[in-house]
């Protein structure tokens, strides 16, 4: 579990024109921020594991009561951890892209005080029983529409660098431009609609299209428009083939919305939706395949980045968990493999390997690159630490992926064969021991990065001259 040690960041913060357009104060609110909330999201999921082990610790208490655990730990991960790090990431590369600084430095930081505000609103919502009849929608309702104003200001802050800037448009701008609409439309789309226009089996088929599309058009194009930035600094070369990544965004912008339908296959939502779903699911598959492939020949000649370059490891292996879902996806959301798989503990693997094993990698790497930068430190406090962490959260992930793969077929070819529900949960009580273990080795590896993090932000022998 060891690392080559990483280089001195030298110089820790640039004096470039760059540099003044970004605010590393706020940059550095947001990553802790987003770690803060990681790491309850990720007790909240472990809480709520030990319900399938007949140990939860909390048997009787409503304000505790696994469901709503369970709540805390999605939009935790959502709201708290991946919304907080990606507006942090695009706080430091939108200025730097566009070379033109965002629209407010005080609407910034309005905006990152009312973003915590949502979120703990959130949590405090969901813990008292508060929550909507709509899965990852749950957030009460008197919070949804201060979300939907926070993220027009979002919006509005961000793409004012956007029309402003007089250089060339990089891909990375192309996936944020159409990220900020898109996420405000999908959160309107499954906080509104549902809750007070639309009933019955339309209902469903908006509620598939709002959890898909905020993985699609909110989370995808802003982690991929982020890759598309760090990977070329970090490797000092450019993308392989701008070809491909036109490829990738247009391919992501008109198919990617149509698969939400394939969450409710065999309802009484038309069959020429379900189809539909699935055909542009299958068509999403193609279009990762190109993006993929143009990373990994960007790293050609550059393979050893992976062994010495800790960022890269963290992006690229994100990759190939992308590349395993989006195959895997193809695959579970035919109507053959439905019959087997759907309700089971395949389809939380399969979530947590694209939240966590991509996005989380992704920030992670991130992270990585950017926090001793933007604390003025030289290097990292410990290497080593990086290494447990990045070693003990891969390990995790696969351990945990693999054993509720295997536990989804388990349980569907058990109900497949009309066995009794008792015999299936007999069946899955080593698989949902192994998921709680796997989860405890990724919750050590946070705990770890988090008193790396700390230790590089106040040892003052990591300060250059």
């Amino acid at each position: 579990m060891t690392t080559a040690a990483s280089p001195p960041l030298m110089p820790a913060r640039d004096t470039s024109g760059a540099h003044a357009l970004v605010d590393h104060k706020l940059v550095t609110s947001y990553f802790v921020a987003s770690f803060v909330y990681y790491i309850i999201a990720l007790l909240a999921g472990g809480l709520y594991s030990m319900q399938f082990l007949q140990h939860y610790p909390f048997p009787g208490a409503e304000l505790f009561s696994p469901g709503r655990i369970r709540m805390l730990h999605t939009n935790g991960m959502a709201y708290g951890f991946i919304a907080n790090a990606f507006l942090g990431g695009l706080h430091w590369a939108v200025p730097r892209l566009t070379l033109r600084p965002v629209l407010s430095a005080k609407l910034s930081w309005f905006i990152f005080i009312a973003w915590q505000g949502i979120v703990l609103g959130t949590v405090g919502g969901l813990l008292t029983g508060q929550a909507q009849a709509v899965e990852w929608g749950e957030t009460p309702v008197w919070i949804d529409p201060v979300a939907v104003l926070g993220l027009t200001l979002v919006g509005a802050n961000f793409l004012a660098s956007v029309f402003r800037m007089r250089s060339s448009m990089y891909v990375s701008v192309w996936y944020f431009i159409a990220a900020l609409p898109w996420t405000l439309l999908t959160y309107t789309m499954g906080n509104f609609f549902v809750e007070y226009w639309i009933g019955g089996t339309a209902s469903g088929a908006i509620i598939g299209l709002f959890i898909h599309d905020l993985v699609g058009l909110f989370v995808t194009p802003i982690g991929w428009g982020l890759m598309y930035y760090f990977v070329p600094i970090i490797l000092k070369k450019p993308i392989w083939s701008h070809g491909l990544s036109l490829v990738g965004f247009w391919g992501l912008a008109f198919f990617y919305p149509l698969n939400g339908i394939h969450h409710f296959l065999y309802t009484p939502i038309p069959m020429f939706l379900q189809h539909g779903a699935i055909v542009a699911t299958i068509a999403v598959e193609f279009v990762v395949t190109t993006v993929i492939i143009n990373f990994f020949m960007t790293l050609r000649g550059s393979g050893d980045a992976l062994r010495r370059n800790l960022p890269i490891r963290w992006f690229y292996v994100g990759m190939v968990f992308y590349f395993t879902t989006c195959l895997q996806c193809a695959f579970q959301v035919t109507l053959t493999f439905q019959k087997i798989i759907h309700f089971s503990d395949w389809v939380v693997g399969h979530a947590h390997l694209v939240m966590f094993g991509v996005f989380g990698f992704w920030i992670m790497g991130m992270f990585t690159y950017l926090f001793p930068r933007l604390v003025g430190a030289t290097r990292w406090y410990s290497d080593k630490l990086n290494a447990w962490h990045f070693w003990l959260s891969a390990i995790g992930m696969l351990i945990m992926f693999f054993d509720l793969v295997i536990a989804g077929l388990v349980q569907g070819f058990l109900w497949k064969d009309l066995a009794i529900w008792e015999e299936s949960l007999r069946a899955s009580m080593p698989f949902w021991m192994i998921r709680s273990w796997s989860g405890l080795g990724i919750i050590v590896a946070q705990f770890l990065f988090g008193w790396n993090m700390y230790k590089t932000a106040t040892d003052r022998s990591l300060r250059a001259a």
